[in-house]
């Protein structure tokens, strides 16, 4: 279930620890996670760390390196709570989305369903299958986006329904539990975008069958951008063709003198090449800081920052277009400035080290759980004087 639970979350003195991790908080009033994320303190020191024993050492320490790679797949793993051999450490979500859109055994005549707002990594993939003869099904999303749309769309021809867990627009985070009873129940698998709600609302794949899920983690893992994670249920992983295959896609990854095509039984094979090292270990250790804030922590203070923003936001003639049912509220607020433009309240709320987003015509704020209501009030205040 992706529902946020009732654990008690950490107290305000970890929130300040947890803030404390975040150098950029020293200056900006971030509220743009949604976006990219400001690096945590552990991942910068893994970076520079890295640089300085490469520059000094060269590839002497690479077994170390890829030691703690097998470490951030295991933590991964724990996250969603699958197995690590059902993880590939990837670059981006569009990789991970291309690996089930260019793998998948198509046949001339099926089709994928999805709604019409996805974010466009989540839409070109598929687009891209017209030359083996594959249909994308676009039905309308919006701010509240109607699960029936979605199942009307199917058909016995339907392999793929495709959907984010969190509208990068709108908000809106469905029930994951409803998207995968969705699809299999009219035959299809489902592929999870997962960038916009991973690490701060809670996902076990063994409960909820997801079939496919990508996530990067530049942006609610608090990691650099260019490392990510792929998840294929372990029974699919031999219905995907592999791409990019390379020295590390095989059992004998490392016995180069060694010619033999056998793909190594996990996920590991659609790896290909060469890991972004420094990207994955900084990424690794932002997950290692995240450890003392579960995401049933997490989402907790994400829906009780949000409220708190929703709740001053018309005060300065905003209105909120995200429906903020508990079921469906994220770390995502979108709302409109009527009579602004929004481009230049971005703007100037920039030269008050305020940083927000616009998507879809309208503003959107995306606080984590380090932000404090000190940050909303510079938020309201640069909203009230751009």
């Amino acid at each position: 279930m992706a529902e946020p639970m009732n654990d008690p979350p950490p107290t305000d003195g970890l929130w300040s620890q947890f803030r404390r991790m975040m150098p950029c908080a020293e200056r900006w009033a971030y509220f743009d996670h949604a976006a990219v994320a400001p690096l945590t303190m552990p991942a910068q020191a893994a970076l520079t760390n890295w640089a300085k024993e490469f520059a000094e050492h060269g590839a002497v320490n690479w077994p170390q390196w890829a030691a703690e790679l097998e470490h951030l797949r295991r933590r991964t793993a724990e996250l969603l709570h699958a197995d690590a051999g059902e993880i590939a450490l990837i670059h981006n979500t569009t990789e991970g989305i291309n690996l089930v859109a260019e793998g998948f055994p198509w046949q001339p005549g099926d089709n994928v369903v999805m709604f019409d707002d996805e974010f466009p990594s989540n839409v070109y993939p598929w687009m891209n299958l017209a030359s083996r003869g594959v249909e994308v099904r676009r039905v309308p999303g919006g701010d509240r986006p109607q699960l029936d749309r979605l199942a009307d769309a199917c058909d016995d021809r339907t392999r793929i329904v495709t959907v984010s867990w969190i509208g990068f627009a709108s908000g809106w985070r469905h029930d994951v539990d409803q998207l995968v009873e969705l699809a299999h129940r009219r035959g299809a698998l489902l592929f999870l975008d997962a960038i916009q709600g991973l690490g701060v609302f809670p996902l076990d794949v063994r409960q909820t069958a997801v079939d496919f899920l990508a996530a990067d983690g530049h942006k609610w893992l608090l990691g650099p951008e260019g490392a990510g994670l792929f998840y294929v249920r372990r029974e699919h992983l031999d219905r995907l063709r592999p791409l990019g295959l390379g020295w590390n896609s095989v059992v004998q990854a490392h016995d180069f003198s060694k010619i033999d095509l056998r793909l190594k039984p996990t996920a590991g094979r659609y790896e290909g090449g060469t890991y972004n090292m420094p990207g994955l270990l900084a990424l690794g250790a932002s997950l290692e800081m995240l450890d003392d804030y579960p995401p049933e922590a997490i989402s907790q203070r994400l829906l009780e920052l949000t409220d708190a923003i929703c709740e001053r936001l018309p005060a300065v003639g905003a209105t909120v277009t995200t429906y903020r049912e508990r079921e469906h509220a994220s770390g995502i607020v979108s709302f409109d400035l009527p009579g602004r433009n929004l481009a230049e309240v971005r703007r100037q709320c920039r030269e008050r080290q305020v940083v927000l987003s616009a998507r879809g015509g309208r503003l959107r704020v995306s606080p984590h759980a380090y932000n404090n209501d000190d940050d909303i009030e510079r938020l309201i205040e640069a909203l009230g004087s751009a």
